[in-house]
């Protein structure tokens, strides 16, 4: 693996999706670490480096938008997918707000797209 492979945060509490997320992203050559929930993220998110994070806002403790509010207040420059089971207007314009560079309701998107939109960001 080379040096510059690109760091990827996934931070979601269903553990059966983060697996397969981090599996397909590590086929795909990125460098994944696993957060299950906010506060985990966070913590990594102060001691690491990521390219691109990969957040659900429903968890334990904390949630994805608590996240979102502590990269949008530290600066943390890190790109932000939203996965979620959230589908109202006014979550993903809040997402949005905080920057997040897309939005992805888990129910009708396949992991197989999420990974394109993934190698599309990054590699742009």
């Amino acid at each position: 693996m080379s040096s510059s492979a690109k760091k990827i945060l996934i931070v979601e509490d269903e553990k059966p999706l983060a697996k397969a997320l981090e599996l397909k992203l590590s086929k795909e050559g990125f460098l994944t670490t696993v957060a299950y929930d906010g506060g985990e993220a966070v913590a990594f998110l102060q001691k690491e480096k990521f390219d691109l994070m990969v957040l659900d806002l429903v968890m334990p403790q904390y949630d994805g938008f608590h996240v979102l509010e502590h990269v949008h207040a530290n600066n943390v420059a890190i790109k932000t997918i939203i996965l979620s089971n959230l589908s109202q207007s006014e979550d993903i314009e809040k997402a949005k707000k905080f920057g997040a560079v897309e939005y992805f309701v888990k129910s009708n998107t396949p992991i197989v797209m999420l990974i394109d939109n993934i190698n599309q960001i990054l590699n742009k």
